[in-house]
């Protein structure tokens, strides 16, 4: 909060910001995929649940290729999507591309990025994940110390849901509308 001295008229009320929500919906993917109607709808669906923010998180290829073993396209040739994109949508206030981890250049845990994104961005913080990357976040150890601080939003219901994400059914949404 800002702690600065202002002068206001006397009766001044401020006006509430539009963009002022609560929380943060951060979309964790690689976005080598991800199509653009995906990506509007996530943010619609940051629009619908009124967040402060969406936050476009791609993943580093290191941290992919550690993740799922398989070839991914180079960072910023996906970063540079994303831009464009976000140009295109004409939403520059509410939606980011962290590029983090791009500036990292190696493997991240995600442990490290939820903690990064944590200092930065407004709170309750909600991830946005595929089934996969709800899957293989649920198979970490840490995962029932971050799954009490954040919450899950899953683009579809998981099919082999990890015992782990059956465990914390009570944290995570499905999005079944994408």
């Amino acid at each position: 909060m800002d702690r600065g001295v202002r002068k206001v008229p006397f009766g001044y009320v401020e006006e509430k910001d539009s963009h002022s929500g609560k929380g943060t919906l951060v979309y964790y993917d690689t976005f080598q995929d991800v199509t653009e109607q995906q990506l509007t709808h996530a943010a619609a669906l940051a629009k619908a649940r009124s967040f402060a923010k969406l936050v476009l998180y791609p993943l580093h290829e290191e941290t992919a290729r550690r993740m799922w073993k398989r070839p991914i396209e180079p960072y910023y040739m996906r970063e540079d999507r994303l831009f464009d994109w976000r140009r295109e949508s004409g939403e520059d206030g509410t939606i980011t591309v962290e590029n983090w981890e791009g500036k990292r250049k190696k493997y991240t845990p995600i442990e490290a990025a939820i903690r990064h994104l944590m200092d930065v961005y407004p709170q309750p913080l909600f991830l946005y994940v595929s089934p996969e990357t709800a899957n293989a976040f649920a198979s970490f150890n840490s995962f029932e110390e971050w799954i009490g601080r954040l919450r899950l939003i899953i683009t579809v219901p998981p099919p082999d849901a990890h015992p782990n994400l059956t465990k914390y059914r009570h944290r995570w949404d499905a999005d079944e509308k994408s």
